[in-house]
């Protein structure tokens, strides 16, 4: 948020973290939607997969918090790119003829043409590195979303401390490659 220009983010955390904010149309007036929860990917049965969100309120009662893959295919989110910053959002069960089903697959039905995701559990602290110098690459140097992208996981690699390809590796561009 901090290198987007004023009045162009949404930040909704805590409480605002929810499924109804997650479905709600106001999110395709953005270029870029950015979701950093949990993901749960099931491979076996991908209509088991989805987002978590906050799953109790304001006042503390239980809420649905559960994005599963059916409401995302359900979204309308002409956006110019998702981001699943969360464990295993990349992965999904492959389908002969269809290719992979999972996260990735719907919230392109959804309306995005490009995904960025991740093939593994993520270090959260790695992650939040990696995307904020993704970010600084995305829109401050105006990068393509794929060479922002392996600027952020290069820069990554060059520090001692995250050199090792499981701190950046994890993540991977998904369609449009312009």
């Amino acid at each position: 948020a901090r290198v987007v220009p004023p009045g162009q983010v949404l930040q909704a955390l805590d409480f605002e973290a929810s499924r109804a904010t997650a479905m709600s149309a106001k999110l395709s007036q953005y270029r870029v939607v950015h979701f950093a929860t949990h993901g749960l990917v099931d491979s076996k049965d991908p209509q088991f997969s989805g987002l978590v969100f906050s799953l109790v309120d304001r006042d503390g009662n239980p809420q649905k918090g559960f994005l599963g893959l059916q409401d995302i295919y359900n979204l309308h989110l002409p956006v110019q790119l998702v981001v699943l910053s969360a464990c295993e959002t990349a992965l999904g069960k492959h389908v002969d003829g269809e290719g992979l089903l999972g996260l990735t697959r719907g919230f392109m039905y959804a309306g995005a043409p490009r995904v960025v995701a991740s093939l593994w559990n993520i270090n959260d602290v790695a992650a939040a590195e990696l995307m904020a110098k993704f970010y600084a690459a995305l829109e401050e140097r105006h990068l393509r979303p794929a060479a922002a992208l392996r600027e952020a996981q290069t820069e990554m690699w060059k520090q001692d401390r995250w050199r090792h390809p499981y701190y950046w590796a994890a993540f991977q561009f998904q369609g449009d490659w312009r």
